[in-house]
């Protein structure tokens, strides 16, 4: 049932991705936009994705609002960056750790990084679970404490999320790689 459900979601998502490509919903763009839509999922599948644990409505909305407030208060701190006298800020790669259990939760955490203006996710040590980033304006203590605030509580709620630990179990997947 998951998996149809995805699969329909997808369709719904990449024909109304089509829609906004065309700029008018018409019966002809969304049928051509659900024939490409079946075209690119069928053509071009990916490949599966184990999903472990379950979402918790409550927390991803908690989530969210951290999200959506990190990002006002980036681009406000990227914006007097900008228009300040002085030099330029110093900048550094700093490397956080972000103990998530799964790929998808990983790379949905390493995404929201990369939306946080001023910083960018420039690599990824999957098997520690290290992300290195390129953080702008680390000139003080103050706001390299705040970078590694900031990727602890991340990680606190991405698994108040996504990965409890008592609702946590590996995928079928996993497991046989692991008992190879």
């Amino acid at each position: 049932m998951r998996t149809l459900t995805l699969r329909i979601w997808t369709l719904v998502w990449l024909t109304l991705v089509w829609l906004l490509l065309w700029g008018t919903v018409s019966v002809a763009n969304i049928l051509s936009g659900l024939v490409v839509a079946l075209g690119i999922t069928l053509l071009l599948p990916l490949p599966s994705v184990p999903v472990q644990g379950r979402l918790h409505p409550l927390s991803l909305l908690w989530l969210v609002l951290h999200v959506a407030w990190w990002l006002a208060q980036s681009s406000v701190q990227v914006a007097w960056l900008a228009i300040r006298p002085g030099g330029p800020p110093l900048s550094a790669v700093l490397r956080g750790h972000l103990a998530l259990k799964s790929d998808l939760v990983l790379a949905l955490a390493v995404n929201i990084m990369n939306l946080t203006p001023g910083t960018i996710v420039l690599e990824i040590d999957q098997a520690r679970r290290l992300v290195y980033v390129h953080v702008l304006n680390v000139g003080s203590k103050r706001s390299v404490e705040r970078f590694y605030r900031q990727v602890d509580q991340l990680q606190r709620l991405m698994v108040a999320a996504f990965e409890r630990d008592s609702e946590w179990r590996p995928a079928a997947i996993e497991s046989e790689e692991v008992s190879r």
